[in-house]
């Protein structure tokens, strides 16, 4: 890995700078803000058609944005000296030519990086894909394949950088796994991680810091404990409704959850004394912790906030 992720010369990596793009007369990215450090892996966070795609490729040069700035390691990807050695993308796995062997469109890639050829073998194996994988034609790959192969493009240059946009479609739970060890291994030896997708706990399982867009804005980001107050309590009863109005009678706030019961603004004592006071057996008391995090996915991103984002940092170019 060159540069800038192990000597920190850079602070940001990744910067996107109230970046704003339409497309026939429909704002599909809106004043979007956020950034991604060295020895990090960012979790860009939103349901399909949320605008994730169209900013990464606004990052890497594919799109020009309407208004706003865009950088990577520093400067316009486009301006980077042989950006594709230093910043590994992979933006859409089936986007590759099906008549070719895994093997020989790898060693093509590595000639037009000038990567040595034994590169080409080692991350083949890296990714799952030597012996009799890597001979076969892209078009007999599935998915998940295709998916193993975008890797091993986007690391072939040994990059600083990786940006990647759902890399997990198509992957079964072991690949699922194996990936989150690559991209991990990848940000503690000093990389920078920008993984798209609207898979929530696959990017929970990995992600230092989490950027949630809905309806083309940034709607929250930080990190896990930053997004989630520490006292959100999930609550179960038999008597949902005499719970509600327990928890409402002692001025504690309570929001439903997808399966059923209430995320509660409040430590377990205060929630057990209100039911008790209340009259309600409790069921279930607990820390919400992933299933909180689902919930404010879900309430961010069905309908988007038209109030100011959720952030914990100041925003970037805002004056002081």
């Amino acid at each position: 890995m060159e540069g800038g992720a192990v000597d920190g010369m850079l602070e940001f990596m990744i910067e996107a700078t109230h970046i704003t793009k339409s497309f026939a007369g429909r704002r599909v990215v809106d004043d979007v803000t956020f950034r991604a450090e060295p020895g990090s892996v960012t979790g860009f966070l939103g349901p399909n058609g949320a605008g994730k795609t169209t900013t990464l490729r606004i990052l890497v040069g594919l799109t020009e944005p309407d208004d706003g700035r865009a950088t990577v390691l520093g400067g316009p990807y486009a301006a980077l000296e042989r950006p594709g050695r230093r910043v590994g993308t992979l933006l859409d796995a089936s986007a590759q030519h099906v008549g070719r062997r895994g093997r020989e469109a790898l060693a093509l890639s590595a000639l037009l990086l000038e990567v040595p050829g034994r590169r080409v073998d080692e991350l083949l194996e890296y990714v799952g894909l030597d012996g009799g994988a890597g001979h076969k034609r892209v078009g007999q790959y599935s998915l998940g394949m295709r998916q193993r192969l975008g890797l091993a493009h986007a690391l072939l240059g040994d990059p600083e950088v990786l940006i990647l946009d759902e890399p997990a479609n198509g992957l079964d739970p072991e690949g699922m796994r194996w990936m989150r060890e690559v991209l991990r291994d990848f940000a503690d030896r000093g990389g920078t991680v920008l993984l798209s997708s609207h898979l929530l706990a696959e990017v929970e399982a990995i992600a230092d810091r989490m950027v949630i867009i809905g309806g083309g804005r940034v709607q929250a980001q930080g990190t896990h404990a930053e997004l989630l107050p520490e006292d959100l309590t999930l609550a179960r009863a038999v008597d949902g409704e005499g719970l509600a109005a327990a928890l409402a009678g002692a001025g504690l706030v309570a929001r439903p959850a997808p399966d059923g019961g209430l995320f509660v603004d409040a430590d377990p004592d205060r929630i057990g004394l209100a039911a008790l006071t209340g009259g309600v057996a409790l069921s279930h008391l607990s820390a919400a912790d992933s299933a909180g995090l689902e919930r404010l996915f879900f309430d961010l991103t069905s309908t988007p906030a038209k109030a100011e984002p959720i952030t914990h940092e100041p925003l970037i170019g805002a004056s002081a």
